[in-house]
């Protein structure tokens, strides 16, 4: 079967030829309802349906098969609002695995006046359709000027060893509060899902010098921590040997202090005893020194000398210089 095409606005409609042979008004029929039907239009469920009529936004349609009214009278757009969309600041994602640096955008400078190359993701969705599609001018190139900007502000707060170690998490969550802050006042319709640095380094041309000083702070700070550890390993083992000094110092305190009590009771009671008897307690102190002294002491006995001749010597320590 031949067939006529015809252009009603921008759709393309296939009129059979039999049927224009039927007059006007049936081919007038054919062609208004084919237009209407091309108003029929099918929204995805990661989508929403955003309505212009005479080019101004009336309404927003839901995912499903929905209708509007054939161009000119109405058109249609359809971003995706549950799309996480994504930024690379300072590189370019060349795929398997590789990149390209763009150094314009990575190089930047600290609060301290030194220079780093930072580069970044940025991860945002569509909040308000509407805003979106119609108040800003290329979004994409405006949400990579606008993170741009954040990052640098943020940077430029913070010094290098901030940029470089501990602050990249707090520079992080500045960068995003900030990002968001500039695209609300821009009125983007856009939320900032995440920010991520993915690398913040020394330029190029004097990383050496800088790894050279990361290693000597390395350096100073293990020494440091010997140094620590040594005087947490010393002074508790001075305070415990201190400590045991003292201890062992009252504990001869003590005894001796006991001692001295004990002598001057014993010589009391020995003064008591010598007042009442004073030639018995002579004697018998003198015969507990004897006992104690002639043991160790070598002894000789001689007989009397009524015949004038030392004749017998008794060995009482046999044993004595024996081994």
């Amino acid at each position: 079967m031949a067939y006529r095409r015809i252009i009603v606005g921008d759709s393309e409609i296939k009129v059979p030829e039999k049927l224009l042979t039927l007059g006007l008004i049936p081919i007038v029929l054919i062609v208004f309802f084919g237009w209407l039907s091309t108003g029929i239009y099918k929204v995805g469920p990661d989508e929403v349906g955003v309505v212009r009529t005479f080019g101004e936004f009336t309404r927003v349609d839901q995912p499903g098969l929905n209708y509007h009214f054939p161009y000119p009278i109405e058109s249609v757009d359809t971003p995706k609002v549950t799309e996480v969309k994504r930024i690379e600041i300072g590189f370019r994602s060349l795929g398997n695995g590789q990149y390209r640096a763009i150094n314009q955008e990575s190089l930047m400078l600290t609060g301290d006046e030194n220079i780093v190359d930072a580069e970044m993701i940025v991860q945002y969705k569509i909040k308000s359709p509407e805003a979106y599609l119609f108040d800003i001018v290329k979004p994409r190139l405006t949400v990579r000027e606008a993170a741009e900007a954040s990052l640098r502000t943020v940077v430029g707060r913070h010094n290098i060893d901030e940029s470089l170690t501990s602050g990249k998490l707090k520079i992080q969550e500045e960068t995003k509060a900030l990002l968001q802050e500039i695209l609300d006042k821009y009125g983007a319709g856009i939320q900032v899902v995440a920010v991520q640095l993915q690398d913040v380094s020394p330029p190029e041309q004097v990383l050496g010098a800088f790894k050279d000083v990361a290693s000597a702070k390395e350096d100073k700070n293990r020494m440091i921590n010997q140094a620590e550890g040594y005087r947490n390993d010393l002074i508790p083992k001075a305070r415990g040997e201190a400590e045991a000094r003292i201890r062992n110092a009252e504990g001869f305190k003590q005894a001796r202090t006991k001692r001295a009590e004990g002598d001057v009771a014993k010589f009391k009671s020995m003064l008591k005893e010598y007042r009442k008897a004073k030639n018995i307690t002579k004697k018998r102190l003198y015969l507990e020194t004897m006992e104690e002294i002639l043991p160790g002491v070598e002894k000789v006995i001689v007989p009397d000398g009524d015949n004038g001749n030392v004749l017998n010597l008794l060995n009482l320590n046999p044993t004595k210089g024996k081994k």
